[in-house]
């Protein structure tokens, strides 16, 4: 529903209050005035310019973490926990044995702190401005909506402001296209699968030998993980495999094509089907499933390939990206938030044959989308399901 329609639900109490907010000024008593009145400030552009202006940064990371979802409907329980992923900790002062003498500064920053809105202030915030609003009837009565006019404006409205900050170019002289490549690396891996036996570790694990053999055949060349290096949260074998190699591994493991049976790996009887006919929706099925299997670590995966496909449909640096799109990532263990753009979401895109990355004479790495890429990111929908959980 738009903002319209879910104003003639709500009851004159909230409209009131939505009102104050946007400082209407009406007839109070009156539930068509208040909601026309709210309705033609709501629209001025101005009026919503500043209101997201006004907006903090975790206000910001909540409200993204709501617009390119495919459902529209939230719990309150899954919205406190938005609210949760969207405090990235900066707000914390840690305790000290001799504290300094309070200034006028460090007094206003400690009350900045101490006003910090409660997840449940949060949403009430939300529903006040006419952003949130709660079902009407029945078990919808305890489930909460963004009108879609409004995700829409606010989508824009972003998306003008995170582009005036990136630094655009032309097409750099050369670049990588991984389109294709990592369907032929899914057909390479069970092909030696189905023609070695390859043995597995006591942690289930390919011996060293077989993922070496594996990586010379794949398109992409990567290198085995040093060793002693901290890799956790991306995969079921991550500590083991390269990025791209592990990801392989555990689609094809995933989409029931190999089995690790005690000491060996074997392909199945679907991985065999696979291996002599591609399935036409295989691109979506890999891109579904990437999401899935990140959007543990990287709790704003979703919104954040999403605006890589919006600013991304020319060329554009990934100095800039960086810069729009840090802020709205969140550290993970020992990835901080620049490894886990480039890394994890910027080169599995490439890997994924989303977008391409080239090296710009003047302007360093730059990124732009693929056709192919768009219509994947703007066609599939990541249906609400938990993150998978690799074990």
């Amino acid at each position: 529903m738009n903002l319209s329609d879910m104003l003639g639900y709500a009851d004159i109490q909230q409209l009131s209050r939505i009102a104050d907010v946007y400082r209407c000024e009406c007839n109070g008593h009156s539930k068509n005035d208040l909601i026309q009145s709210i309705l033609s400030t709501v629209s001025r552009n101005d009026v919503f310019e500043a209101q997201i202006s006004s907006m903090k940064l975790e206000d910001l990371r909540f409200l993204n973490s709501l617009l390119f979802e495919a459902r529209n409907s939230f719990s309150l329980e899954d919205l406190l926990a938005r609210v949760q992923h969207s405090r990235f900790g900066e707000e914390i002062i840690k305790p000290e044995l001799d504290p300094p003498k309070k200034t006028k500064r460090s007094k206003k920053k400690t009350e900045a702190v101490e006003k910090q809105l409660s997840p449940r202030e949060m949403i009430a915030k939300f529903k006040h401005h006419g952003w949130l609003f709660n079902g009407f009837s029945g078990p919808s009565r305890y489930l909460f909506q963004v009108p879609n006019d409004l995700k829409t404006r606010f989508r824009d409205t972003l998306a003008r402001r995170f582009a005036a900050d990136l630094q655009y170019t032309d097409e750099p002289p050369i670049y990588r296209d991984e389109q294709m490549l990592i369907h032929d690396d899914i057909t390479h891996l069970l092909h030696y699968t189905y023609h070695n036996e390859i043995q597995l570790t006591a942690d289930g694990s390919m011996y060293k030998r077989f993922t070496l053999q594996l990586l010379d055949r794949f398109g992409v060349q990567e290198e085995l993980p040093a060793k002693g290096a901290w890799r956790f949260g991306y995969g079921r074998h991550f500590n083991q495999y390269p990025n791209r190699f592990s990801f392989v591994y555990d689609y094809c493991y995933h989409a029931k094509y190999i089995n690790e049976n005690q000491t060996l790996l074997t392909v199945t009887g679907p991985g065999e089907e696979r291996m002599n006919s591609r399935p036409s929706s295989e691109a979506e099925q890999i891109y579904r499933y990437w999401l899935k299997l990140y959007k543990g670590p990287i709790t704003h995966l979703l919104s954040l390939v999403h605006w890589i496909n919006t600013l991304a449909v020319e060329w554009v640096t990934v100095e800039s990206l960086r810069t729009v799109l840090v802020p709205f990532i969140k550290p993970y263990f020992y990835d901080d938030a620049n490894t886990i753009l480039e890394q994890r979401i910027m080169a599995m895109m490439v890997h994924l044959g989303l977008l391409r990355l080239g090296e710009h004479p003047i302007y360093g790495a730059v990124v732009r989308m693929t056709k192919a890429g768009r219509a994947v990111v703007a066609g599939v929908s990541l249906e609400e399901s938990g993150s998978i959980v690799v074990h």
